[in-house]
């Protein structure tokens, strides 16, 4: 039976809170999809990227993500899928703000188009394979064996310190949407905001360096 020292899970439950709360790509990402569709569309996208990153602590746990550190052909295919997809959500809120808004009977995204947003723009992000790599073994205990057991468990209590405070971010950000469903200048600014945020993103990930 593997077993990690309580002060070492606690340790880690409050480092990944506090990195869930530095402004990123994937909580601005929340924040944006939950003002534009919702509370429980934000929830969806929150999932999302809980299940993505499931797919990098597998990674971390089989050593694969090691793969994204030394070779540059699959960090920059990563790079460029994950860039190409933010362009696309850009082109399409760009799009959205430019025409004309119908309120409630304007087109919703669905639960599982919100939900695979989610997962593509947190596999797609090489970065985080990177970040996992270099976060998990600095709090495991090697003297007690089980290193890839280990790594699943840290990963798993991060999945849960994210979901935790990306949900959040979701639920205050639908107060947000409610406000702004009474506005049709209002959403379609949005949409022209979300389209440059998603821009944006999208060029930080194309510039980033090996």
């Amino acid at each position: 039976m593997i077993f990690v020292s309580a002060d070492i899970l606690v340790s880690f439950f409050l480092a990944s809170i506090l990195l869930g709360l530095i402004p990123g790509p994937d909580n601005i990402f929340v924040l944006l999809q939950s003002v534009m569709h919702g509370r429980k569309s934000g929830l969806w996208v929150v999932l999302g990227l809980c299940t993505g990153l499931l797919f990098h602590t597998s990674l971390v746990a089989l050593g694969i993500a090691v793969i994204f550190q030394t070779s540059i052909w699959a960090f920059n295919a990563l790079k460029v899928f994950g860039a190409l997809y933010l362009l696309y959500l850009a082109w399409q809120s760009f799009k959205a703000g430019s025409e004309k808004m119908e309120g409630e009977n304007s087109p919703k995204l669905t639960a599982h188009q919100l939900y695979k947003r989610g997962i593509i723009m947190n596999v797609s992000n090489p970065k985080v394979a990177i970040f996992f790599l270099a976060f998990l073994p600095q709090f495991t205990q090697p003297q007690l064996g089980g290193l890839a057991w280990q790594l699943l468990l840290l990963g798993g209590i991060f999945i849960m310190a994210t979901l935790l405070v990306f949900s959040c971010i979701a639920f205050m950000a639908g107060y947000l949407s409610q406000v702004l469903k009474s506005s049709e200048f209002a959403q379609a600014l949005l949409h022209k905001s979300a389209g440059l945020v998603f821009l944006l993103l999208a060029l930080k990930l194309a510039f980033t360096s090996f």
